[in-house]
């Protein structure tokens, strides 16, 4: 089953429920999955990878969006994004550990035989094409940079 048709599965739930957050956050996703699929101007669907990178993205911004409420003291906004989030990582696949994230970037330096910060491009792309969507960017260059210095 597509990602389409299962969130169009989950939004009939949540409008049955009357969830106004889930329902914020399915509409979020199926609008950018639709501008997405747009954007290229054909009628295919987006790839698995692509549609992981755009819920990743969500996920980033409503992150992002809770942190700067809360620093402003206004956990009234924060909630309801801390909420979408958990909505939207369900449709993500399940998320490595730091542990597991060092353990596959040790073994990519390992292979590369990667020495010191100038390789951390090269160590990046490896790790970011092998992990693909099951850990945030952030805390694999920050594995990266801890184990190339």
């Amino acid at each position: 089953m597509s990602l389409q048709a299962k969130l169009m599965d989950v939004m009939k739930d949540a409008m049955r429920s009357k969830d106004t957050v889930a329902l914020e956050a399915l509409r979020a996703i199926k609008s950018e999955l639709l501008l997405a699929q747009t954007a290229t101007g054909s009628k295919e669907e987006i790839s698995e990878a692509d549609e992981i990178k755009i819920l990743q993205r969500l996920v980033k911004m409503r992150k992002d969006s809770a942190e700067i409420f809360t620093t402003q003291n206004r956990p009234d906004l924060a909630e309801p994004e801390l909420a979408q989030i958990a909505v939207i990582e369900k449709f993500l696949p399940a998320q490595l550990s730091e542990a597991e994230v060092e353990a596959i970037v040790s073994k990519i330096i390992a292979e590369t035989g990667a020495s010191g910060i100038a390789s951390m491009g090269k160590v990046m792309g490896l790790a970011s094409a092998q992990i693909g969507g099951q850990a945030e960017g952030k805390t694999i260059s920050a594995i990266v940079k801890k184990l190339l210095v």
